[in-house]
């Protein structure tokens, strides 16, 4: 099978597994100690694989860090590697999304931030710049900002065309490019805003999550504030996929590396309690592109459990059968070697998760 990497952001720093069957991890960490890791990727289009780590220090603020060796040592910038310019008024609060473009552009690597901007580098995330495009987009100014602020966390790039790209903003909504970020349009019809007196706008829903189909780029998975979504025109449409779910809350959503069809989520029982329902911890799989849902329990906790699963905190490997993970705000790490069959505890006692990133290594 390989080596499978798993990378867990907390409230606190960077925690690093590695494991060869999956069952038994060994950990590095706290990298990054007494920072908050919000976004994490692994990119293994070069030769050797590259970490790259938003963590957000309270004395010396954000920062994008990376490493070429497996997280043995780390490289900054000398330079501040996402700035804005001095022409927009606007400073960096955090660096909520990292994520390398398609093996087209094996340099490419697109950040998303707080304020709620995209940022694109073409030297593997050494060095990023504004598109502007985006931040200058007139409904802009009228974005919200979610509970946790007004963070960029969603950037998909179409497997087949990397002109092709969706992002996600709480509270913005999704957005659409064609034109590798040329030009952006809003795309959130069908998509419901429950706290707005217009509760289908054409901007400004409080979207928490986008995941692509393995099939078909075209077909997205939405956890909304209130309602899971699908999409089979690449963000054009949506439509409510949650019957069968105990709730329409939650935050993540994560879809199989191969299965067309197969995604999950974490429910939660409202905005106004956010707590898995009837105190279970559990996670859910659709194998039919959301028309009916499965619960995943075995080897969880059942009762008594109030651990929430943030937005980047569900993550699944690439290994055949694919493993699936995911960290909470009790500091649990939770794995599954057989697509969520069965899960095991792996790591606990950790500082809030806020990120999780798992990946094949060798």
């Amino acid at each position: 099978m390989g080596e499978v990497m798993l990378a867990v952001g907390t409230a606190k720093g960077l925690f690093l597994g590695r494991s060869e069957d999956r069952r038994s991890w060994s950990w590095t960490g706290p990298h990054f100690v007494m920072q908050g890791v919000y976004s994490v990727a692994i990119d293994r289009r070069g030769g050797l694989p590259r970490i790259l780590v938003g963590a957000d220090s309270s004395h010396w603020g954000p920062s994008v860090f990376h490493s070429d060796d497996l997280g043995a040592s780390w490289q900054e910038p000398k330079q501040p590697a996402v700035r804005f310019p001095e022409s927009t008024g606007a400073s960096l609060e955090r660096v909520w999304q990292l994520q390398p473009a398609g093996p087209q552009e094996p340099a490419v690597v697109y950040a998303g931030t707080e304020p709620a901007a995209l940022f694109r580098s073409t030297d593997g995330g050494e060095s990023f710049a504004l598109l502007e495009s985006l931040w200058e987009h007139p409904q802009r100014k009228d974005w919200g900002a979610g509970f946790g602020g007004q963070g960029m966390h969603t950037i998909l790039v179409d497997p087949a065309d990397p002109a092709l790209l969706t992002v996600a903003v709480s509270t913005g909504g999704v957005y659409r490019s064609a034109d590798a970020g040329a030009s952006w349009s809003a795309s959130n019809t069908g998509v419901e805003a429950r706290f707005q007196p217009d509760r289908y706008p054409e901007f400004g829903q409080c979207v928490h999550k986008i995941a692509a189909d393995a099939g078909d780029p075209s077909r997205l998975y939405l956890q909304n504030h209130g309602g899971v979504y699908r999409s089979d025109d690449a963000g054009a449409s949506w439509s409510p996929i949650d019957a069968g779910l105990p709730a329409d809350f939650g935050f993540a959503v994560a879809a199989h590396p191969r299965r067309p069809g197969t995604a999950y989520v974490f429910p939660l029982v409202a905005d106004y309690e956010r707590l898995p329902p009837e105190h279970r911890c559990r996670v859910y799989r659709t194998e039919d592109a959301g028309e009916t849902w499965q619960p995943l329990a075995t080897g969880l906790p059942q009762q008594a459990h109030y651990g929430v699963v943030l937005r980047d905190a569900l993550s699944l490997d690439d290994a055949d059968p694919a493993g699936v993970y995911f960290g909470n705000r009790n500091g649990e790490v939770y794995g599954s070697a057989d697509e969520g069959e069965t899960w095991q505890l792996l790591k606990e006692h950790l500082p809030d998760v806020l990120c999780v990133r798992a990946a094949l290594i060798s």
